[in-house]
C-alpha cells in the first residue's frame, strides 16, 4: 500500500504542476516544457530513466519505462496530459494558477484535469521505488502535451514517430473514470470507462453572391449557413446503444431495481433519475454548432460564410454521422472535419477491468462500480493507433457537492486532499495487481 510520504507527495505534486501555467488555447502557444521538466525530475529521483520527447520546441512530452517482474507478460500504459484549457482569473474565487490549498482542497485549472492524475502516477511510482516494488508487467508512463487540442505535438506524434517506447502495450489507462458520482438519495457511484465517443469537429462554408445589403440576393451566403446550421442544431439523432452503454444501462438497471428495457432507453433513463446523467449523452450521435464567421460590414452581403461544429459518434456509427451531416447541410453548403479522431470501445469483462473494480471497491467499499461510455476524448483515441485499448481511470472520492463533471473546463476548479489521497491508493492497489 502507497506509503504516508506519497500522501503528502501527491498532494504537493498538484500543488507544484498547477502553478506550471500550461494553458492550451489550441494556437500552439502552450509550453508544456516547465511541467515536463518537473514529473520527469521526480521520476528519475524514482530510478527511472525519463526520456523528454518534442515536435515542436517547447511542447514536451515524457516517457519512462518501469520494468515488470513477469517480462513475458503485456505491458500496461498509464498516461496523463500536461496541458490545461484557459481560465479567466477575475471569474475564480482563487486565482487558476495558484495550487491554493485552503480548507483541505487544493484549488486551480488541472486540479481535476488532470495534474491530479500526474501527480497521482509520480507519487506511486516513487512509492514503489522506497519500498523495492515492482508491477507485474513492465509500466509504460506517458505525460503528453497538446490533449486539450488537436494532440499533435503529444500523443498523436507519440504514436506515429516513437511507436517504440510503447513495444509490449496493450491496454492504457488515464483520464476520466473512477471518480464519485452522488446520485442525491445517498448512493455513491464509480464509473469507469470503458469507450470514448468518436470526436468530429466539422467546418461548414456556404457561398454564394457578394453585393450590396439593400439589394434582393436569393444567393446569400449567410442565409444558406444559417438554414444548415439551423437544421443541425434541431436535429434528433436516433438511439444507437454500443456494448458499453448497454452495459451501462444493464448495470444501473439493477442498481435500482429497474427492468432494463433497452426497447424504450428514454423512458429507462427517466427512471433512472440523476445516474442518468452518466449515459444520456452516449446514447446518440451528436452535433452541436458552437461558432458563426461571416461578413466584414453591416451593408455587404458575403460572398462567404462558415460555421464550426462540434460533431460526436458513437464506435460503429460514424458513417451513418457522415451521410447525416451531408443531408442536413443540404446542396449548398459544404462541409469537412476541422479535426477527426476515432471512436473507441473496451471490453467490460476483461481482467484489467475486473481489477480496476476490485481496487475501488476495496477502499470505497459503500460505492458501486459501474462502466460508461465517456461522451468527450482523451489521449487514448491517438495511443489506439498503436493497437493500446484505453480505459478511463483515475480514481477520487468525492463528497457530496463535488460535481466532478461540471469541474472539468470550469470555473473554481479544485480537488480535496483527501480525494487525491484515496487516488493514491487505489492506483496503487490497481497497478500493484494490473
Amino acid at each position: 500500500m502507497a506509503d504516508e510520504q506519497a500522501l503528502d507527495e501527491v498532494v504537493r505534486f498538484t500543488s507544484d504542476l498547477i502553478r506550471i501555467d500550461t494553458t492550451n488555447r489550441g494556437g500552439g502557444d502552450c509550453q508544456e516544457r516547465p511541467a515536463a521538466e518537473y514529473a520527469a525530475a521526480a521520476l528519475a529521483e524514482a530510478g527511472l530513466e525519463p526520456i523528454l520527447l518534442e515536435r515542436t520546441k517547447g511542447r514536451t512530452n515524457v516517457v519512462a519505462r518501469l520494468q515488470g517482474t513477469e517480462p513475458s507478460a503485456d505491458a500496461l500504459l498509464v498516461h496523463g496530459h500536461l496541458d490545461v484549457v484557459p481560465a479567466e482569473a477575475a471569474d475564480w474565487s482563487v486565482h487558476p494558477f495558484s495550487g491554493e490549498i485552503r480548507d483541505g482542497v487544493v484549488w486551480g485549472r488541472g486540479a481535476v484535469d488532470m495534474k491530479n492524475m500526474d501527480a497521482m502516477i509520480l507519487a506511486v511510482v516513487r512509492s514503489w521505488a522506497r519500498e523495492g516494488v515492482r508491477p507485474r508487467r513492465d509500466v509504460v508512463i506517458a505525460f503528453t502535451a497538446d490533449e486539450e487540442a488537436s494532440a499533435e505535438d503529444g500523443s498523436g506524434f507519440l504514436a506515429d514517430r516513437h511507436p517504440h517506447l510503447f513495444e509490449g502495450c496493450t491496454e492504457g489507462v488515464s483520464e476520466s473514470g473512477a471518480f464519485t458520482f452522488h446520485d442525491g438519495s445517498g448512493r455513491q457511484i464509480y464509473p469507469i470507462a470503458a469507450g470514448e465517443r468518436g470526436t468530429g469537429w466539422m467546418k461548414l462554408t456556404a457561398r454564394g453572391r457578394a453585393g450590396h445589403g439593400s439589394k434582393v440576393n436569393r444567393e446569400n451566403a449567410v442565409t444558406r449557413l444559417a438554414a444548415a446550421v439551423a437544421r443541425i442544431g434541431a436535429h434528433e439523432w436516433p438511439l444507437r446503444l454500443t456494448p458499453t452503454v448497454r452495459a451501462a444501462l444493464t448495470e444501473l438497471a439493477a442498481l435500482y431495481g429497474i427492468e432494463p428495457d433497452l426497447d424504450d432507453v428514454d423512458g429507462l433513463l427517466e427512471k433512472l433519475g440523476p445516474a442518468a446523467k452518466l449515459v444520456e449523452s452516449t446514447v446518440r450521435n451528436s452535433a452541436n454548432p458552437t461558432m458563426l464567421e461571416a461578413g466584414y460590414k453591416v451593408n455587404v452581403i458575403p460572398g462567404e460564410a462558415s460555421a464550426y461544429v462540434d460533431g460526436r459518434f458513437l464506435a460503429g456509427h460514424e458513417d451513418e454521422f457522415r451521410a447525416t451531416l451531408d443531408e442536413l447541410t443540404g446542396p449548398d453548403v459544404d462541409w469537412t472535419f476541422h479535426h477527426r479522431e476515432v471512436a473507441l470501445q473496451a471490453p467490460v469483462d476483461a481482467p484489467t477491468f475486473l481489477r480496476m473494480r476490485e481496487a475501488v471497491e476495496e477502499f470505497a467499499p459503500e460505492g458501486y462500480t459501474v462502466p460508461y461510455c465517456m461522451s468527450g476524448g482523451t489521449d487514448a483515441k491517438q495511443f489506439s493507433r498503436l493497437g493500446i485499448t484505453g480505459y478511463g481511470f483515475a480514481p477520487l472520492k468525492l463528497p457530496e457537492g463535488f460535481d466532478y463533471q461540471a469541474l472539468f473546463h470550469g470555473v473554481d476548479e479544485r480537488v480535496p486532499v483527501e480525494a487525491l489521497h484515496f487516488g493514491v491508493r487505489v492506483l496503487d492497489r490497481f497497478l500493484r495487481t494490473a
